[in-house]
C-alpha cells in the first residue's frame, strides 16, 4: 500500500519527534492481536530478573520502554537474550547476586520502570544512579522516594530526591505500612518489590483499588502476598525461582481499536488474546454506561496462571455522553485520552473529574487532549482534575488542520483514531509522534490495515 491509499502516513522528521497524517477511514473491520501488555512486559522483566535462575518471557512487548528495562538489568548483571522480537530468555544470579552497573541506568521515557526500579534497588548493596530523557525528569519521583526513605532508603537527587536523577545507595529497609492517597499502581508496586528484600512485612493499603499485577506475579514467581478485605496487601521478605510466563495483549491498546470500532459506521474488529484483569477494565464499565451494547466479551484461558485473557468483538454503536463516576477513574485512567474521542461522537455532554493524575504523565494529558480537540472544532472544557466533552452525536463537525501530541503516545494514536472520521478529502497532522513505539510498535501498520 503505497502512502497516498494509507488512513495514516508518517512524515520522519517533523516538529518535536516526527509527525503522522491522517485521512478519513475507508472501512474499519478485521482480527488482530494487539502487542503485549506493556505493564506486564516490565513487571516479568524486573521479577524474572530479580529470581534465581532461568525465566521465559514469551508475548513480551519489544517496546522501547520495555527494552529500556532489559538493558538496566543486564548493567546489573542479568542475562538476557530475544530469541525472537518477543520471546526473551533470562538467565539470573537472583537478587543477592545484582552488581554495581558501571554506567547511568537511563530509562529514557518511562514512568513505570524508573518508578519500580527504585524500589527494586533501593534494598540493594551497592550505588546506581537512574534518570530518563527530558519529559521523565521532569515527572514526581516524590511519591515514590518518601516512602522509600520512611523503610531506610538512601536517595538522593534533585529536590531531595523528588525529580530525576535519583541516585541510590542501597541500604538495609524495614517494611512499613502505606497509604496509597496517590491511588498510583507504581507507588505500590515500587513498595512490594523493595519490600521482598526488606526485614519484615510490607503492607501498602489502597482506599482505591489499583492495577494488581505485581501482587498477582509475585507469588507465580515464588513470593508471598497477603491481602485482606481492608484493601491492603502485604509482600513477605524472600527469594524468588525464575519461571516461564506469558504476557496476554495490552488492553489499553486495545481501547483504541475498541473507539475506531464504536465511532465507524459498518464497522467490525475482533480483538484476540486481550488481557482483562478487572483493575484495568473500567473503560468497558464506562462503555456500558454510556449505553453501548455493541461490544461482546468471550474469556479464554489464562497463560500465566494470573492474568484473565478474551476475545473482544465491537462493532459500531451509538451512545450517550454521561459523568463518569470518580471511582471508576483510576481503573481507566491510561484508557481517557481514547475516551475523550468517544465522547466526541457521544449524544449529550461527557465529564471526567477525579483525573489529576494525568497532569503527570508523558505530558499534561488533560491539557493536551483539550488543545488537541479544540483544534479539529470540538468544544471541551478543561478542570484541574479532569474536562468535559461536549459530544455531537455519530456524524460531528470536525475539521483538519494541525495538532501537537506533546511527544505523548497516548495523545497521538487517539488523535489517529478520531482522524479516521474526518471529512473527505481532509487531512490531519499529529506532530510528535514518535513515542508511539514506546508502547505500541507497529500501531500504524495495524491501523492502515484495519481502516482498509
Amino acid at each position: 500500500m503505497d502512502n497516498s491509499e494509507k488512513r495514516l502516513t508518517e512524515n520522519p522528521g517533523g516538529k518535536n519527534h516526527g509527525s503522522l497524517t491522517v485521512r478519513r477511514s475507508q472501512k474499519v473491520e478485521g482480527t488482530l492481536c494487539v502487542p503485549g501488555d506493556k505493564s506486564i512486559s516490565h513487571r516479568a522483566v524486573i521479577l524474572g530478573s530479580m529470581a534465581e535462575g532461568k525465566s521465559r518471557i514469551s508475548g513480551f512487548l519489544p517496546s522501547d520502554d520495555c527494552l529500556g528495562t532489559i538493558e538496566a538489568f543486564r548493567k546489573l548483571g542479568v542475562h538476557a537474550k530475544r530469541s525472537s522480537d518477543t520471546d526473551i530468555r533470562i538467565d539470573s544470579p537472583g537478587f543477592s547476586g545484582l552488581r554495581e552497573p558501571g554506567d547511568i541506568l537511563d530509562f529514557g521515557n518511562s514512568g513505570t520502570a524508573v518508578r519500580l526500579m527504585t524500589g527494586v534497588l533501593s534494598p540493594s548493596s551497592f550505588f546506581a544512579v537512574l534518570t530518563g530523557d527530558e519529559s521523565l525528569r521532569s515527572r514526581p519521583m516524590g511519591r515514590v522516594t518518601d516512602p522509600l526513605k520512611t523503610m531506610g532508603a538512601r536517595i538522593d537527587g534533585p529536590q531531595d530526591g523528588r525529580n530525576l536523577p535519583l541516585a541510590i545507595r542501597g541500604s538495609r529497609l524495614r517494611g512499613i505500612h502505606h497509604v496509597n492517597t496517590n491511588k498510583s499502581a507504581q507507588v505500590k508496586s515500587s513498595l512490594l518489590l523493595a519490600g521482598l528484600n526488606a526485614e519484615g512485612p510490607t503492607s501498602v493499603e489502597e482506599p482505591v483499588p489499583t492495577r494488581d499485577h505485581t501482587e498477582r506475579m509475585i507469588p507465580f514467581f515464588g513470593g508471598t502476598v497477603r491481602r485482606d478485605g481492608t484493601g491492603s496487601v502485604t509482600v513477605l521478605p524472600g527469594p524468588l525461582k525464575g519461571r516461564e510466563i506469558s504476557v496476554p495483549g495490552d488492553f489499553s491498546s486495545a481501547a483504541f481499536f475498541i473507539v475506531l470500532a464504536l465511532i465507524n459506521p459498518d464497522s467490525r474488529i475482533r480483538l484476540e488474546n486481550v488481557g482483562l484483569n478487572p483493575t484495568r477494565t473500567a473503560f468497558m464499565k464506562i462503555l456500558d454506561a454510556m449505553g453501548v451494547r455493541s461490544l461482546g466479551v468471550k474469556e479464554t484461558a489464562s497463560g500465566t496462571g494470573t492474568e484473565p485473557t478474551g476475545t473482544l468483538d465491537v462493532s459500531f454503536s451509538e451512545f450517550n455522553g454521561i459523568d463518569i463516576p470518580a471511582e471508576w477513574i483510576p481503573n481507566a485512567i491510561d484508557e481517557i485520552p481514547a475516551l475523550s474521542v468517544l465522547a466526541v461522537f457521544a449524544r449529550g455532554t461527557t465529564r471526567i473529574r477525579g483525573a489529576a493524575e494525568l497532569r503527570v504523565k508523558e505530558s499534561d494529558r488533560i491539557r493536551s487532549m483539550c488543545e488537541s480537540l479544540s483544534a479539529v472544532g470540538v468544544s471541551v472544557e478543561e478542570f484541574p482534575d479532569g474536562l468535559s466533552i461536549h459530544g455531537q452525536g455519530p456524524e460531528p463537525r470536525l475539521s483538519g488542520g494541525k495538532v501537537d501530541s506533546r511527544n505523548d503516545h497516548r495523545i497521538a494514536m487517539s488523535m489517529s483514531v478520531l482522524g479516521s472520521r474526518l471529512p473527505p478529502g481532509v487531512t490531519l497532522s499529529i506532530e510528535g509522534t514518535d513515542f508511539i513505539s514506546t508502547s505500541f510498535p507497529g500501531f500504524g501498520d495495524l491501523y492502515n490495515r484495519i481502516t482498509g
